[in-house]
């Protein structure tokens, strides 16, 4: 399993007007969901959403991003419609 540092910035090099991770994106590992947690910041405005290791591992790993791109872009999608 990859690190959350390593797997922050794979998101920000597919989405890099995101923003700095740590600060606009967050990324982190849930033991009790066997999941990641990505912790998407804009404003005031935040949305998280669950990441299987699988995939990210996969993504990371050159193979597939579709599924984490996917849920990004959906997660960008939402904060920008906030008010």
């Amino acid at each position: 399993m990859h690190d959350k540092k390593e797997l922050c910035e794979k998101i920000r090099s597919i989405y890099p007007d995101i923003g700095e991770c740590g600060i606009d994106i967050d990324v982190e590992y849930d033991e009790t969901k066997k999941a990641w947690i990505v912790d998407l910041k804009q404003g005031r405005h935040e949305l998280k959403t669950h990441l299987e290791v699988e995939e990210a591992d996969q993504c990371m790993d050159g193979k597939q991003c579709v599924s984490l791109g996917i849920q990004i872009a959906q997660l960008a999608a939402n904060i920008r419609r906030m008010p």
